[in-house]
C-alpha cells in the first residue's frame, strides 16, 4: 500500500474484509483477552471488604465490561505482536491489562467531564455516583498494573507506567484550556496525543517487545501506534460535527454540547469573522457557566440513573449556529483530511516489516480508524 493519504483513502474500501480476516484469526484470543478482564473482579476477594462493597465493586466492573467497546487496543497489540513474530499466550493477559487501564480511563474520564452517559448507557458515575465511579477506576488501574507485574518485562512495565503518567498529563492540559475559544491546534494535539495516542502508541510496543525485534523496530511500531491514535481520534471528533445518532450509534455533537473545544471548531473559529468568533465565545462562556454549576451539585447528593443528559451543558437549539458554521467553513472536512495524514504516516512506519496477514490488518486498521462511520 502506498503511503500517500489518497492511498489510505482507497485502502478503506476493501478494510472490512481484511479486517474481518484478521479478527477471525485471533478472535479466540480476543475471547481469552475478555475473559481475562472479568477474572479481575473477583482479585477482590479475600482483600477485607465488606460484601456490599465488593458487590458494588463487581456491578459497576460488570456494567463497564458489558459495554462492551471496539476492543482495538487489544487487536492493535496482537496484531503488533503477530507482525514481529509472536503469537504465544503472554499477549492475552497484557491485551488485558491494556484495555483495563483504558477502561479505568473511561471511569474517570466520566466524572472529570461530567458525562452522564457512555457507549449509549448510563455512565457508571450516572447510576453509583462520582466517588465509586472514581474508586472503582483506581481499582482497575491496580489489577491492570497488577497483571503487567506478573508478566515480569520491565520493558513492558516501564512503557505502561510512563503511558499512564502520560494520559494524566492529557487529562489536565484538556482541564486547563476548558471551554476556551482561543484553544492553540498545538495545544489540541498536545492533549490527543497523551490522552489517546499515547495508549495505542503503547498497546503496539507492547506487542513489539513480545516479538523481541530491535529497539530500531519497535520504535516503528510504536509509531505505527501513535499515529493509528491520532487518526483515530481525528475522525471521532470529526464525527462528533458530521454524524447523524442512528450512523453514530450515541447523541452526536456531544463535545460541543459539553463545552468542548475540539480541532473542527479550532480550524472554524480561525476561519471565521470576529462577529461570529465573538458569539461562539459567548456560547462557550456559558457552558463553562453550567458546568460549573452541575459540579457544584455533583459535590452533594449522589446522582442517580434519573440525572441522565445532565451533561449536556449546551442545548441542541444552542449550538446550532455553530454547526452551521463548521460546516460551512469545512471544519470537519479538513479534521478528517488531518485523520488521513496520520494514516499515511502510519503506514511509512511499517513499511519497512515483510508484507503479511499482520501488516496488511495493521494498514487496514489504520485506514479504518480514519474512514469509520461510529
Amino acid at each position: 500500500m502506498s503511503g500517500s493519504a489518497g492511498s489510505a483513502h482507497a485502502g478503506a474500501e476493501a478494510m472490512p474484509q481484511a479486517l474481518a480476516e484478521a479478527l477471525r484469526r485471533i478472535g479466540p484470543s480476543l475471547a481469552q483477552v475478555e475473559s481475562t478482564m472479568r477474572e479481575q473482579l473477583g482479585a477482590a476477594r479475600g482483600a477485607g471488604l465488606g460484601s456490599e462493597s465488593l458487590g458494588v465493586l463487581r456491578h459497576i466492573g460488570e456494567h463497564v465490561l458489558e459495554a462492551g467497546g471496539k476492543r482495538l487496543r487489544p487487536a492493535l497489540l496482537m496484531l503488533a505482536a503477530e507482525l514481529c513474530g509472536y503469537a504465544g499466550p503472554r499477549r492475552v493477559q497484557i491485551a488485558a491489562a491494556v484495555e483495563l487501564l483504558h477502561t479505568a480511563t473511561l471511569l474517570h474520564d466520566d466524572v472529570v467531564d461530567l458525562s452522564d452517559t457512555r457507549r449509549g448507557r448510563a455512565a457508571a458515575r450516572a447510576i453509583w455516583g462520582n466517588r465509586r465511579a472514581v474508586l472503582v477506576g483506581d481499582f482497575f488501574y491496580a489489577r491492570a498494573s497488577a497483571m503487567v507485574v506478573e508478566d515480569g518485562d520491565p520493558d513492558v512495565l516501564w512503557i505502561f507506567a510512563d503511558t499512564i503518567a502520560r494520559m494524566a498529563e492529557g487529562e489536565l492540559l484538556q482541564l486547563e484550556k476548558s471551554f476556551e475559544p482561543g484553544v492553540s491546534e498545538a495545544h489540541y494535539h498536545a492533549v490527543i496525543e497523551r490522552k489517546s495516542a499515547s495508549l495505542t502508541a503503547a498497546a503496539a510496543e507492547a506487542g513489539a517487545i513480545l516479538g523481541g525485534v530491535t529497539r530500531a523496530e519497535r520504535r516503528r511500531v510504536a509509531e505505527f501506534g501513535r499515529e493509528f491514535g491520532l487518526a483515530f481520534q481525528l475522525r471521532d471528533d470529526a464525527l462528533d460535527y458530521g454524524a447523524d445518532a442512528q450512523a453514530l450509534g450515541k447523541p452526536p455533537h456531544a463535545d460541543l454540547r459539553e463545552g468542548k473545544v475540539t480541532l473542527p471548531l479550532i480550524l472554524t473559529l480561525k476561519r471565521c469573522s470576529a462577529a461570529e468568533r465573538d458569539a461562539v465565545a459567548a456560547l462557550l462562556k456559558t457552558a463553562a457557566r453550567r458546568a460549573a454549576q452541575l459540579g457544584d451539585a455533583s459535590t452533594g447528593a449522589e446522582p442517580s440513573g434519573a440525572a441522565a443528559e445532565r451533561s449536556a451543558v449546551l442545548e441542541e437549539s444552542e449550538i446550532a449556529p455553530v454547526l452551521e458554521l463548521v460546516q460551512r467553513h469545512r471544519g470537519a472536512l479538513d479534521t478528517d483530511r488531518r485523520a488521513q495524514e496520520h494514516v499515511a504516516r502510519a503506514a511509512a512506519a511499517i513499511a519497512p516489516f515483510p508484507d503479511g496477514p499482520a501488516r496488511r490488518a495493521l494498514l487496514a486498521a489504520a485506514d479504518y480508524a480514519a474512514a469509520r462511520t461510529h
